[in-house]
């Protein structure tokens, strides 16, 4: 996750921009810069690799100046070098930029047009190039900015920089967090409390679709649609021991909604977004074109994680797959072919069962890898070769954006497989690429359920059974919504493939049953509507989760339909557990649970 720093000062500011990207350094990166405005003129300061090497430029070229913005990059759009590094900047404008920006080329052409042409290979160059017409056309930086906002595609957080402009940033979040810290005559912006600890406890975090206006006096801050709205100020509990809640009442909360900005960081280690292909950073000891099978073994929900790559596996790259629960995986002591690739999925890299399972497909000549959040685990130390999920610390004891981080890693190693088995042309994988790099804006969208959501889980909250429903992909998510209504509100739930109803659990169903169906609009949703209507005819109160095409082709009978937005069938399950999130969280917290800590339960298991 890229990091974004913002200070207006009333001292240099170049050092103390410095001293807050070094707090975001867990958030990962490859390249790192500055800038300032020193006598009104925007100068930059930008260094490959850690931050030690922009220091050691500061030290021999320094930057003046009291108002500067930071940016520590993880690299999606073009190499990690000093070049495509940010800030970006033209004459008239500097920015720092965290997420996606969808339809650069789109921009770009336009741009073209006119005669703004890029320097760089990023996605982010495109935005600083279209403020800049704004400004050349006489626009104040407000407007130009306003007008540019709305020209954007994608899930992002933005900082803005301008000429002559000694006492104002600007700042934007579209799905990336953003906050802003109120000081004695001074303001800051961060892309987490953790960040601007040193300087304010007091922030205001900006909410999905605002942007702000910063001065020494204060901010403003409007909505997607202009209009001026207030946002709390609180104190913020941040320190260098401590992550941050942020604006939100509990960790879990907090990393649902970071999940657009975590999978756009997990891609960008996997994908070459501007040749739309999976370029795979790690050296494989093994060639996916030579593998009969592929084993995966994980526990809870990296299990889940681990179902759906199954379908995606054996249906994009023609891949056999074998998935088991690790805590019985070692004790069946399968059989398993010599060369053979056995994958290993843990948020962890901790889990007891998982490690087991791992250490006896080492024995048996297997190709270890695993797919980690923290890569000096125990997984990751005895893995061959090791993908990362790359999403920063998950707190909640219920996995939320490390799962979404799983399985968009595996996405991308799907791709990866499909090309080199010929499975996959370059049409293909251009297309699968593109709904990877869409997803995040997808998600930012989903999130936008929350209030419908809140009000389903009031009634939910009273249920004494739960009954989930999926087919194909679909039907892991729905294991793993209930797994997640389990863990935090004590509520029994059961997952089932929609296809098993009429094999038992149809007599479960009655009017006091809450059945939720996760269906969105593809070559399966016309079986799992027959379901859905035997679950109707008998009085089961239904909650649909679909997309728009899916919420038209329903009949009658649902009590209440979720809509997410249309996505391709291949990321659909991810995009699919973000309502299942929200459901479990909400309901958990209308009953009064502990969401973060639920009862019984630890956040990495390292005994069996």
């Amino acid at each position: 996750m890229c990091g974004i720093v913002g200070i207006i000062g009333t001292e240099p500011v170049a050092p103390r921009l410095v001293e807050a990207l070094r707090r975001l350094e867990y958030r990962g990166y490859d390249s790192a810069g500055v800038a300032t405005l020193d006598g009104g003129t925007i100068g930059r300061r930008r260094a490959e690799g850690k931050l030690g090497n922009l220091a050691q430029k500061l030290a021999f070229e320094p930057l003046g100046g009291t108002i500067g913005i930071g940016h520590t990059r993880w690299a999606t759009h073009g190499a990690p070098t000093e070049h495509n590094a940010h800030p970006h900047a033209t004459e008239r404008v500097a920015i720092v930029h965290n997420g996606i920006i969808e339809n650069f080329r789109e921009l770009l052409t336009d741009l073209g047009k006119d005669g703004y042409l890029p320097k760089t290979q990023t996605d982010t160059e495109s935005v600083a190039l279209w403020v800049t017409r704004e400004l050349d056309r006489g626009l104040a930086p407000e407007a130009a900015v306003a007008t540019t906002l709305k020209a954007l595609r994608g899930a992002f957080a933005l900082a803005f920089l301008f000429k002559g402009e000694e006492g104002m940033l600007i700042a934007a979040r579209r799905g990336a967090p953003l906050a802003i810290g109120h000081g004695t005559a001074e303001m800051y912006l961060g892309s987490d409390a953790m960040a601007l600890a040193p300087f304010t406890s007091r922030l205001t975090y900006l909410e999905d679709g605002d942007w702000a206006v910063i001065t020494p006096a204060g901010v403003t801050i409007r909505d997607g649609s202009d209009g001026i709205v207030r946002r709390e100020t609180q104190l913020s509990q941040a320190s260098a021991l401590l992550v941050d809640k942020g604006n939100h009442r509990h960790f879990m909360a907090k990393e649902i909604y970071e999940q657009p900005e975590t999978i756009s960081h997990t891609l960008s280690h996997y994908v070459d977004m501007g040749n739309e292909a999976v370029a795979l950073r790690e050296a494989l000891p093994f060639d996916f074109a030579d593998l009969s099978r592929l084993t995966i073994s994980a526990c809870g929900t990296a299990s889940f994680a681990g179902a759906i790559a199954k379908y995606w596996f054996e249906r994009h790259a023609r891949l056999p797959v074998d998935v088991d629960v690790a805590s019985e995986f070692r004790y069946r002591e399968p059989p398993l072919e010599k060369g053979g690739l056995s994958l290993f999925i843990s948020q962890s890299g901790e889990t007891a069962d998982t490690l087991a399972a791992l250490r006896y497909c080492a024995g048996q000549g297997q190709y270890v890898a695993s797919i980690v959040n923290v890569a000096e685990s125990t997984i990751a130390r005895e893995s061959q070769v090791v993908f990362p999920t790359l999403c920063g610390p998950e707190i909640g004891v219920a996995s939320t954006k490390a799962l979404t981080a799983q399985l968009t890693a595996l996405a991308s190693l799907v791709i990866a497989a499909g090309v080199a088995r010929g499975t996959l042309d370059r049409t293909r994988e251009a297309e699968l690429v593109r709904a990877l790099v869409a997803l995040p804006s997808a998600v930012s969208a989903a999130l936008g359920t929350e209030s419908q959501i809140v009000e389903i889980s009031r009634r939910l909250s009273k249920a004494r059974d739960v009954l989930y429903l999926g087919r194909g992909p679909m039907f892991p998510v729905a294991m793993e919504g209930a797994l997640k209504l389990k863990e935090i509100s004590y509520i029994h739930a059961e997952g089932y493939a929609a296809g098993e109803l009429k094999h038992g659990p149809i007599a479960l169903v009655d009017e006091a049953m809450p059945v939720i169906v996760v269906a969105p609009s593809d070559e399966l949703m016309e079986k799992t509507l027959s379901n859905m209507q035997e679950v109707a005819a008998r009085g089961g109160q239904i909650i649909l989760i679909t997309d728009e095409d899916g919420a038209r082709a329903v009949g009658e009978g649902v009590a209440e339909t979720i809509v997410i937005p249309k996505v391709e069938s291949f990321v659909a399950p991810i995009l699919a557990m973000i309502p299942v999130q929200l459901l479990a969280y909400h309901t958990a917290v209308m009953m009064g649970t502990d969401v973060d800590q639920p009862r019984n339960l630890a956040k990495s298991v390292t005994v069996e």
